[in-house]
């Protein structure tokens, strides 16, 4: 039995795969929805890294497991695979970067102070969830979905939410992707304008044999706003590699 752990977002947790881990388990995979360190309850890190980060999913992982990323869960996918590649059977990163997009550290700061500066106000995590959902749907968004990720996001803790804000701008893996030698597939957003489309697919292109796939008006939150057609690209992709 294959097993499938599923790495959500920065304002994510194990409930943002809520429309994954069902149809996966009812097709005979064994599902692990993990916390972040930090969320739902995890123990932190410190320093909150992406290295430590995944030392702590290392420690999570019962067995040679198929890493299912979604935005900073798809780079912690990648610094897993950086770090323990044996225990690892196939990689699926969707809509996610290998590297952080900003490269001066004055853009850094003000990512940073841009997306923590609302906590500093006292709003609550509830209120940045609320603005920052509609900017994230596509075209083909489920309503339904963009209410789930808003409800997962309000539950992240605040100060999780800032250190993993702070850590997201350190992470560079493109050398990396050459590397990558396991069935992969990079899974893009149409409409994503966190992750573009087309930023996805030359970074499909330096990672031998994957497979790049696009959802048609997705936005940034594939697995909650296209839960269908996310589930239908990566059961396609687990069966052509007989996983």
């Amino acid at each position: 039995m294959t097993t499938l752990v599923f790495l959500h977002g920065i304002g994510g947790g194990h409930a943002a795969w809520n429309r994954q881990v069902p149809f996966f388990e009812a097709r005979g995979y064994r599902c692990l929805a993990w916390d972040a360190p930090g969320y739902g309850g995890a123990p932190t890190v410190e320093p909150y890294s992406f290295e430590n980060v995944a030392r702590a999913l290392e420690r999570a992982l019962p067995e040679p497991a198929v890493l299912v990323g979604h935005s900073m869960g798809g780079m912690i996918a990648q610094e897993a695979w950086a770090q323990f590649p044996q225990k690892i059977l196939a990689l699926a990163l969707t809509f996610t970067s290998s590297a952080f997009g900003g490269s001066s550290s004055d853009f850094a700061r003000g990512f940073i102070e841009a997306r923590i500066q609302p906590l500093d106000l006292g709003k609550t995590m509830a209120d940045i969830a609320a603005r920052l959902m509609p900017t994230m749907h596509g075209m083909a968004s489920d309503p339904s979905g963009l209410m789930l990720a808003a409800s997962v996001m309000a539950g992240v803790p605040p100060e999780t939410y800032r250190k993993a804000v702070a850590m997201l701008t350190t992470f560079d893996r493109r050398a990396g992707l050459p590397t990558i030698s396991v069935p992969t597939l990079v899974l893009a957003g149409g409409e994503d304008y966190v992750a573009p489309a087309a930023v996805m697919e030359r970074m499909s292109q330096k990672i031998p044999g994957a497979e790049y796939a696009v959802l048609p008006g997705c936005g940034h939150l594939g697995p909650m706003d296209q839960p269908e057609a996310f589930n239908t690209a990566l059961l396609g992709f687990l069966q052509r590699n007989a996983l």
